[in-house]
């Protein structure tokens, strides 16, 4: 190999792609859509308020409606002296949005309830309703059994006790710690890599089918290589793919920076449990609340285990190796990528020929969603230690915490597969990129890896 022909044919790669618009274009959309992923869903949960629903309630069981208060939600209308059967052809008439009936109280000392409407009434209302419900049957049979205190008895009887998670370190050091945290961390790195190293090595393929196509590789190849050719390419594409991830990393930090500074602390007030005028109501009744049990209260919740587990996160090893993994992945899978690129005329042909190569990336996929639950299982272990998968999976098992020989095994076995895996797609390249006027199969490629 001649590197300055690399460096030339790297050089031509790089400012070639970096000037087209589809470039341009996604740099500055998928940032835009990234920070969108993190401000929408709270926006539109908060901004979605559903109409308020007018029911007419047929309480049959005489212990439901008093539990029926009205809110945002629905206004409760006692009809339960009329026909449930009338009621259902006069909604609209009544004003009506929704019609519940309720049914006498059983031998069990429970009822069923229906609803009718000429539209779906919803989960969160069905949801409220069950729980209203429930209230009301419970609050009969704690009254049926005619023992005084029953129900502060049963209230104090009821637990919610909350798991807090320690993680011991070498050196016996305790750091708080939540499971949920290293699932989404877990989560996010495997799909990030899998999107990268899918893309980018497509990115190498459709490069060499163009080329290909427009019979410029025949003017390329009388002058260059083709095993230079091949890996200016491909380092030419890995450094566009590294120029525009940082570019997407500094705009969505800017982006969701400038967004949290505008809307932030109006999307924290709005979800918060309790906010500012909350606290100052129960500092002002009678029930033994002050200010300061009520930050105390909020000081408490989970978003303090969050950060404190983020803080507690082994970053600077999960950043050095994604872009060890990133690297190494892209360079395998964009040698075999380019050597099925070399072999075709067209994207239509290619199916066939990478099928078998994008089986593995799935594969590593699905095993990495196995890593959130289970990190410590045999398939997620050899997911992460054979080549063709564990640049997915061992990214989701290291914030579970790896032991240092296995990242440095299957660092290393990552490298020789790709120096094997680079030297055989070269033959194939090199034979391949010639060849016009014939689709070519398996046995095409094969042949062409054993020539000398």
């Amino acid at each position: 190999m001649n590197l300055r022909t690399i460096g030339l044919v790297i050089g031509r790669e790089y400012n070639t792609r970096v000037r087209k618009k589809s470039f341009l274009i996604l740099t500055f959309i998928v940032p835009i859509l990234f920070a969108a992923m993190c401000f929408l869903p709270s926006i539109i949960m908060l901004n979605t308020k559903e109409k308020t629903k007018e029911v007419a309630v047929v309480d049959r069981s005489g212990i439901v409606m008093p539990f029926l208060e009205n809110g945002q939600v629905a206004n409760w209308y006692d009809y339960s002296t009329e026909d449930p059967e009338e009621l259902k052809g006069r909604l609209d008439e009544l004003g009506k949005d929704i019609l519940v009936v309720i049914s006498p109280l059983d031998s069990a000392s429970s009822v069923s309830v229906a609803t009718y409407s000429s539209k779906p009434a919803g989960v969160d209302f069905a949801d409220g309703l069950s729980r209203r419900v429930s209230d009301a049957v419970e609050d009969y049979r704690v009254k049926s059994y005619d023992i005084k205190g029953l129900r502060e008895i049963l209230s104090n009887v009821k637990a919610h006790v909350k798991v807090q998670e320690y993680t011991l370190g070498q050196d016996g050091r305790e750091t708080i710690s939540e499971s949920g945290i290293f699932m989404v961390v877990s989560m996010v790195l495997g799909m990030l890599i899998y999107m990268f190293v899918a893309m980018f090595s497509g990115m190498v393929m459709s490069s060499v089918i163009e080329e290909k196509s427009s019979r410029v590789v025949e003017v390329l190849v009388s002058s260059v290589k083709s095993i230079d050719l091949m890996f200016g390419k491909i380092i030419g594409v890995a450094l566009v793919a590294l120029t525009q991830f940082a570019l997407w990393i500094v705009l969505t930090l800017a982006i969701v920076g400038i967004g949290g500074a505008a809307f932030g602390p109006k999307l924290i007030q709005k979800t918060q449990g309790l906010d500012q005028s909350q606290m100052m109501e129960m500092a002002s009744m009678g029930t033994g609340y002050h200010m300061e049990d009520a930050i105390a209260m909020m000081q408490d919740s989970g978003l303090k285990t969050i950060l404190t587990t983020l803080q507690n996160l082994p970053w600077a090893q999960l950043i050095l190796a994604f872009l060890v993994y990133f690297i190494l992945g892209y360079l395998l899978y964009a040698s075999m990528f380019a050597a099925v690129g070399s072999a075709v005329e067209n994207e239509a042909d290619s199916t066939q020929l990478q099928l078998p190569i994008t089986i593995p990336l799935l594969i590593g996929f699905f095993i990495a969603l196995m890593a959130m639950k289970n990190p410590y299982s045999q398939v997620v272990w050899w997911g992460s230690m054979i080549p063709f998968t564990s640049p997915i999976v061992m990214l989701a098992r290291i914030p579970y915490g790896v032991p240092g020989w296995e990242l440095i095994l299957s660092m290393a076995l990552l490298l020789v597969t790709f120096a094997l895996i680079a030297w055989a797609s070269a033959k194939v390249y090199r034979a391949g990129i010639l060849i016009f006027g014939k689709k070519s199969t398996w046995s095409d490629l094969w042949k062409w890896l054993k020539q000398k």
